[in-house]
């Protein structure tokens, strides 16, 4: 499941760079501009974008703090800490601001001097609140990189793929995402993998499916 960035637009090109760089440390990233379509409910799309999402990572900067937009998406992430007793907002500090007294306690990605040092400890954090497999494929010509992420929404089971393929002498990179949402019956069979320690397996029959499916049917 991604991880929802809330920021200012203000941010845009720091945020541009750091979700690029959550991807290439095999993350799974929601923002806005990237996700959002001409036509689309901003409200709803964002609401059920921060509710699927593994966490909310909050860029704290003098812009975002003075943004309603930000304080709401913030108040949901936090609502969500209460209701599952887990950490679910993780904070990054860009520049000197107020900080939000609701985040006052919580230790934060800091950088304000370095891009590096706070992107590590960022990675490290997304580690520890998201649940994820990962691996390479490897071949002469190409190399995909890909994730499995996976949790529950709305009592549903849900699981989701990113890979990012990079192939030689081609000047760009693709990155393909596939979210699939188990229905009522699907759900109730994958927990009683996790009940038998198969959890694994469960997953597995998952993506065997959706194999199967994509071999006969034409994807886009």
């Amino acid at each position: 499941m991604p991880i929802f960035i809330s920021y200012s637009h203000a941010d845009k090109a720091f945020v541009d760079k750091l979700a690029a760089n959550l991807i290439k440390h095999d993350g799974h990233v929601w923002v806005d501009t990237w996700e959002l379509n001409v036509g689309d409910s901003i409200l709803n799309r964002v609401q059920e974008a921060i509710q699927a999402s593994s966490a909310l990572l909050i860029v704290l900067s003098k812009a975002s703090v003075a943004s309603e937009w930000c304080r709401k998406e913030l108040n949901a992430g936090l609502m969500r800490e209460l209701d599952e007793k887990r950490v679910v907002v993780l904070p990054v500090l860009v520049e000197d601001c107020e900080i939000l007294v609701f985040l006052r306690e919580k230790m934060y990605a800091d950088f304000r001097e370095e891009f590096k040092s706070g992107l590590k400890a960022l990675v490290d954090a997304v580690a520890r609140v998201t649940e994820i497999d990962q691996g390479r494929l490897k071949t002469d010509k190409s190399q995909i990189d890909w994730s499995e992420t996976w949790g529950e929404l709305d009592g549903y089971f849900q699981i989701d793929y990113t890979l990012v393929e990079s192939i030689v002498d081609c000047p760009f990179t693709l990155l393909t995402e596939i979210s699939i949402s188990c229905d009522a019956a699907a759900t109730k069979r994958y927990k009683q993998y996790v009940e038998e320690g198969l959890d694994w397996l469960g997953r597995a029959v998952i993506t065997e499916a959706l194999c199967d499916f994509a071999a006969k049917t034409r994807l886009r």
